[in-house]
């Protein structure tokens, strides 16, 4: 089943930016992933505005690849230097629609 990672990133020191944007991609490609957006033009449309100042939208085949990815040791520096740099948030969502009424994915 399809997952997405939703990389939800308040940058406080950007130091670290450069090398994993750089690098972090072929990580994620090793994993059967891959970038869907990288964007710092978050708008903020309903709800309470998070300090965002960079959202990731990454496509993994499976959970369990998403989880090598993150797990992966070559990718541990660039995750402790994004943690140190940031305040971050990784979520995981799957492509179920829980009502049922988007007719590409799967029922919930």
């Amino acid at each position: 089943m399809t997952v997405y990672l939703i990389a939800d990133v308040e940058i406080t020191d950007a130091a670290w930016v450069p090398d994993y944007a750089a690098r972090v991609h072929h990580l994620v490609e090793r994993h059967g992933g891959r970038y869907l957006s990288r964007s710092g033009r978050v708008e903020q449309l309903e709800g309470e505005q998070p300090a965002s100042t960079l959202i990731a939208l990454l496509q993994f085949p499976s959970r369990e690849a998403a989880l090598s990815f993150v797990q992966d040791p070559d990718y541990a520096p660039f995750a402790k230097a994004r943690q140190a740099g940031s305040n971050s948030r990784f979520r995981l969502i799957d492509d179920t629609d829980l009502a049922g009424t988007i007719p590409y994915l799967a029922p919930g």
